[in-house]
């Protein structure tokens, strides 16, 4: 049992030193005009699972929505595997719907390194 423990510690501890190099990415951009969350909600789900997900470097992401206004975070390792994701987005499958249901002209992007 001992040893399972400091197994586990070891784990996590090795997790938390991988994302203090981290960088989460926060991007805020306006639904285009008569694109209710609710509609876009699914087709940003896709992006999540078909993409973003799978790209090297990936750990999390979120998504929400407050007034007219939708913004996601999204943990990387680093920001190279941050800004791949970023130069591959406009092949991924979804990208097109995606991109029709925003208002590309709001869309805002800013990464910071983890302080800790």
């Amino acid at each position: 049992m001992r040893a399972f423990l400091i197994t586990l510690t070891m784990m996590l501890g090795g997790t938390a030193m991988a994302q203090e190099t981290g960088v989460i990415e926060i991007v805020t951009m306006n639904l285009a005009e008569g694109v209710s969350a609710q509609a876009f909600e699914p087709v940003d789900k896709a992006i999540e699972d078909e993409y973003v997900s799978k790209q090297p470097g990936f750990i999390s992401r979120q998504a929400a929505f407050a007034d007219d206004k939708w913004a996601v975070v999204v943990n990387w390792e680093s920001a190279e595997a941050a800004q791949a994701s970023m130069d591959s987005f406009v092949s991924a499958p979804a990208a097109e719907k995606f991109m029709s249901m925003i208002d590309a002209t709001t869309m805002s992007m800013k990464r910071y390194q983890l302080a800790r």
